[in-house]
């Protein structure tokens, strides 16, 4: 319902591609007045499959670089759309929690990332932020827990404005409320703090 341009969110899905959770996420992003996009990186061999298995067998089969090309892309597409503000930012989630951070090294006026559980970006390549970018974990996701420090060094060492937030009790995977994984107390924590991070940010 709101007049005139708006800010730009990419939502970027777990590694099953754009499967009803995250086009609920979508929908969530764009009840608060962002215009959300949330592309779906299976799309080349036919979209999500409307499996969960079957889209992991085929994001198997996916070419990493030429993903992280569409997705930059996807970034530059929406903040060039004539209903933008030109302010874009990124929530993704395990594979779109990577892509979050990999946007966040490579897209130099990118407005916010806030990957949940992904992979960190090299840490060579931290010193290319120049966003604010709010990390969350959870405290049993003992591989993306134990590199966290080491990216966390990094953000401080190259003066990247940032939050990370590992949160007790929680799995890989706490924000999807269709998985065994989810937490609800940590997916609502998080969502607010990444809601109000964007906010407090000026993507808004």
């Amino acid at each position: 319902d709101k007049k005139g341009k708006l800010p730009g969110v990419l939502v970027v899905h777990e590694n099953r591609g754009l499967n009803p959770h995250i086009e609920d996420i979508a929908r969530r992003v764009a009840l608060e007045g962002y215009m959300a996009f949330a592309p779906d990186a299976l799309f080349p061999l036919g979209g999500y499959p409307g499996d969960e298995d079957k889209a992991r067998e085929l994001f198997a089969k996916l070419d990493r670089p030429k993903i992280d090309q569409d997705f930059l892309a996807a970034t530059a597409w929406l903040k060039n759309r004539a209903e933008s503000t030109g302010k874009v930012a990124v929530v993704g989630f395990c594979f779109g929690g990577a892509i979050a951070n990999m946007l966040a090294t490579k897209v130099p006026d990118l407005a916010g990332a806030v990957p949940f559980y992904g992979g960190a970006p090299p840490a060579e390549e931290v010193k290319n932020i120049k966003c604010p970018v709010l990390v969350h974990h959870g405290e049993k996701d003992e591989r993306l827990v134990a590199a966290w420090p080491a990216y966390e060094a990094a953000l401080k060492a190259n003066n990247v404005k940032y939050e990370g937030f590992v949160y007790p009790g929680a799995q890989h995977g706490f924000h999807a409320d269709y998985r065994e994984s989810y937490n609800a107390e940590a997916a609502a924590d998080g969502w607010a703090r990444c809601l109000a991070w964007f906010r407090a940010n000026g993507v808004a």
